[in-house]
Parts: C-alpha cells; structure tokens; sequence
C-alpha cells in the first residue's frame, strides 16, 4: 500500500512544482515588462522640467511601478520557498518510495 500511496503523492509533488514553476516564470516576465517600461518612462521625462506637471506624473507612475516590483518580488520569494519545500517532499517521498519497492520486491531465503 505504501508504493501506491508515494507513487500518487508523488504525481501530486510533480504538478505542485511545475505549478510554482509556471508562477515564478510568469512573475519573471512581468517583471521584464515592468522594467522595460520605467525605462521608457526615464526616456521621456528627460525631455521635460522637472518641475513641471508631465514629470511629477511620470515620477508618480514610476513610483507605482517600482513599488508594483517589489510586490511581485515579495510574491516570487513565497513561491520559491514554496518550490523548495516541495522539491523537498518530493525527494524525501522518491526515497520512501524505493525504499518501498526494495522491500517488497526483495527475495531473500
């Protein structure tokens, strides 16, 4: 019974990691995109003074972005500790696992 019982969590650890993985990869373009985009917002506020409206507006939006970016990394580490514990699971439940088939497959007289 407990091959049966490590074979399905083991299945259940496999879709949680590419689960996480999926979401640590769609953090990561987002991301790239939130980057590009304070750059180009740096490009067109070099044309303006910085005292007038149209800066304290790009400054504004720039800030928005930069704090949207921290959230994102504050959300890419939970996912990361959270693809650690289960590749932990997953190596501790392989190795139950074969121990398992070991055992119940071995013939000794």
């Amino acid at each position: 019974m407990g091959i049966l019982t490590d074979t399905i969590r083991l299945h259940q650890l496999h879709g949680q990691k590419l689960d996480l993985q999926f979401k640590i990869q769609q953090i990561t373009m987002t991301k790239m995109g939130l980057t590009h985009s304070c750059n180009d917002l740096i490009k067109v506020g070099t044309d303006y003074d910085p005292e007038s409206p149209v800066m304290k507006t790009l400054q504004q939006r720039q800030q928005k972005l930069k704090l949207l970016e921290e959230k994102l990394n504050h959300e890419m580490q939970e996912y990361q500790i959270q693809l650690e514990m289960v590749e932990a699971e997953y190596g501790a439940c392989k190795q139950r696992l074969s121990q398992s088939i070991r055992e119940e497959f071995s013939y000794s007289l």
